[in-house]
């Protein structure tokens, strides 16, 4: 037989035999099985904690590193929303859910959450928020808000907007004067408060807002002003609804010059909720997540205020009108100014982690008792996460969800523990940190929600429906790409600082630039691979390269004659890439600061595992170590067999590693327990 006729034979025996499958598929009557219907039983759910290990390290000790403070009030607040019903308890399967209800109108989510907010108030959650003035205050405070935000990001959001940023503005731009007015009040919820900063013009670019303000000595009083359409406040947080009171940033004009960026005190809303005079409050609409949070755009027609309602703690104006500040260079005025801001970006950057935790935790439970397919004829059908690709997809994220909760925690320690010399290093940090985890949570819930098939799909099982909940975390508070780029002009600055006054690098982690670059053996292998050392070495080395490559491109563009921020804009691909170096090497740092703090044994060993995995995900994952040259194509393919095999140690242990999460099981979704009951009939019947 020719080989053109032997091919054509196999085609058409493939052809026939796909045929078979397809009518065995779609006419089971019609094409005989060797096993009946009736024969097979139907699937029963068992709960992984039935089959798989008991865990090896404690827990509970997992979950003081991973929540770090405060783990007596996180599990006081998680009762507090159980006991109420307007947190939405629903039933499935037998168990008890707190899931809010996305189905209700966008007036309606906006009024459940407003009642929430006054129920959390009643139980006294916001006792000491704006009051207090401790470092353990302000942890305490942090651990509510990842609390809550585990719950609905709108509560988390619109409460966010009243205590960080409107409170914030007080208790940071304001004098005591302003805080003995407001502080009190504001933490009694019994004024609602905004932050008008973006508008519709400006976003990031603060410095270019187009408002308004000028003062008027006879009477002593302000005015703000909207001169035009783009410079309408714009996405401002519970201005469409509920607010009573905002703070406006606005060019300050006075006598003709241009004092730059202000923040004063407005009332835009009435004892009985109607909107003050000159003022004119719009409905941003329907969004595609945080229906909850009333956003509103804001204009201002010659509003006037009293002179005291300028938050005076960088510049004043006397009563005469005199322009009055310490900080006489206008650009370190504005740094001054918006330093105190980093509170929104740091309780974004924990918030994300805690909610790639959901995604997580009910991803991994799923695959821990759904199964699909079989191997071998008659065998019982295989664990989702028993299939090394299954363990591929969850795993590595999981390790970085890992590293990034250790990340968060120091971010918030240095934050609590801030002064004047420290805020430089805390913008730097928390714009990586902001950045990086939000685009981890994102990714982390579209992966787990393809983990979860058409379950994923749900809104009740939370995990779909969460990235368009959170996926504004990815521009508000800065655009991420944007505070990549600070990051990198920040650490071009230190670069050219320790040139310029002959000085060793001291901060931000660089103080391996002080020493000769690493060297990586030619040869990479496993064991080597987990070696913390090697981990950081790479990173050193990767960063160290980025640096000198960007602080020669920029130098190299502005010898053309550019400026530096144009030659800033021109070397924007090296600045993204530095931008994620030096935030990978603050998540690998902070994991094994926190991994030395553990006692030889069990725990200390897993940990070691969820680094290691961490440090080469990002190795396998991030394109520049191949771009250039931190590993060659021989040990890049050694590091992905070492992510496979790291995969595979890690599966015995990922039950006990969610579990650590410490989230209460009505705080998941139904597919995350017994699925099967929780879409049986009599399920809903019930």
């Amino acid at each position: 037989m020719s080989s053109s006729s032997s091919s054509s034979s196999s085609e058409s025996d493939q052809i026939n035999f796909r045929t078979q499958i397809l009518l065995h598929h779609l006419n089971p009557i019609l094409s005989p099985s060797p096993t009946s219907l009736s024969s097979s039983p139907c699937l029963s759910y068992s709960p992984p904690e039935l089959s798989e290990p008991c865990a090896v390290f404690d827990t509970n000790q997992m979950r003081s590193l991973l929540d770090s403070h405060n783990i007596e009030h996180r599990n006081w607040l998680f009762n507090i929303i159980l006991q109420s019903n307007l947190f939405n308890p629903i039933i499935r399967g037998h168990r008890k859910f707190v899931i809010p209800d996305y189905n209700h109108s966008m007036e309606q989510q906006r009024e459940i959450t407003f009642k929430r907010i006054l129920y959390l108030r009643d139980c006294g959650v916001f006792k000491g928020w704006l009051t207090g003035h401790s470092q353990e205050d302000e942890l305490r405070n942090m651990a509510f808000n990842e609390v809550l935000a585990l719950f609905d990001h709108s509560l988390a959001i619109k409460l966010g907007v009243h205590f960080f940023l409107w409170g914030g503005a007080i208790q940071f731009f304001g004098t005591k004067r302003h805080h003995d007015k407001w502080l009190k009040i504001t933490e009694e919820y019994g004024i609602k408060g905004c932050f008008a900063m973006t508008e519709l013009g400006h976003g990031s670019n603060v410095r270019g807002i187009e408002t308004i303000t000028t003062y008027d000595s006879n009477t002593e009083e302000f005015i703000i002003n909207t001169p035009c359409e783009s410079a309408q406040k714009y996405w401002i947080g519970g201005a469409a609804k509920h607010a009573t009171h905002t703070v406006v940033f606005s060019q300050l004009k006075i006598n003709g010059k241009d004092e730059g960026v202000h923040a004063f005190i407005v009332q835009i809303r009435d004892e009985d909720d109607k909107i003050c005079p000159n003022i004119r409050i719009a409905d941003c609409g329907h969004k595609i997540g945080l229906n909850g949070v009333d956003n509103g755009r804001i204009w201002f027609d010659n509003v006037r205020i009293p002179r005291e309602n300028l938050l005076n703690s960088v510049a004043d104006v006397s009563p005469d009108g005199q322009y009055l500040s310490a900080i006489k260079d206008p650009v370190q005025r504005f740094a001054a100014f918006l330093a105190p801001l980093t509170s929104g970006r740091v309780n974004i950057a924990v918030s994300s982690i805690y909610v790639a935790k959901v995604g997580l935790a009910t991803a991994i439970r799923y695959s821990l008792s759904r199964r699909a397919f079989s191997l071998a004829p008659n065998e019982p059908e295989v664990l989702l996460l028993d299939y090394p690709s299954h363990q591929r997809r969850l795993l590595p994220l999981l390790a970085k969800t890992y590293a990034m909760s250790f990340a968060g925690n120091y971010l918030k320690s240095i934050y609590v523990k801030r002064t004047p010399e420290t805020n430089k290093i805390i913008h730097v940090v928390s714009s990586a940190l902001k950045a990086t985890l939000t685009w981890h949570n994102m990714r982390t819930l579209q992966e787990c929600r393809e983990a979860c098939g058409g379950q994923g799909l749900k809104t009740e099982n939370r995990v779909g429906h969460l990235k368009g909940e959170y996926d504004v975390q990815l521009t508000f508070e800065g655009d991420n790409n944007v505070l990549m780029q600070q990051v990198s002009k920040a650490l071009f600055g230190e670069y050219m600082a320790t040139q310029k006054q002959n000085r060793p690098f001291k901060g931000l982690w660089l103080e391996h630039m002080n020493s000769s670059s690493p060297i990586i053996p030619d040869q990479l292998t496993g064991s080597i691979l987990r070696s913390s050392q090697i981990q950081t070495d790479i990173f050193y080395l990767r960063e160290r390269d980025l640096l000198h490559r960007f602080v020669a491109e920029v130098s190299a563009y502005q010898k053309q004659g550019r400026n530096r921020e144009h030659a800033f804009v021109l070397a924007y691909q090296l600045a993204e890439d530095l931008g994620r170096a030096f935030a990978d090497k603050a998540v690998l740092l902070t994991f094994i600061e926190a991994e030395a703090k553990v006692p030889v044994g069990p725990l200390k060993d897993v940990l070691a595992l969820l680094r290691t995995l961490y440090a080469l995900i990002v190795l396998e994952e991030d394109v520049s170590f191949l771009r250039y040259g931190y590993l060659t194509v021989e040990n890049a393919a050694v590091v992905r067999q070492e992510v496979i095999r790291l995969c595979s140690e890690l599966r015995p242990h990922a039950l006990a590693l969610v579990s650590s999460f410490g989230i209460p099981d009505a705080f998941l979704s139904p597919i995350a327990f017994d699925w099967i009951d929780a879409n049986s009939w009599s399920s809903v019947q019930h």
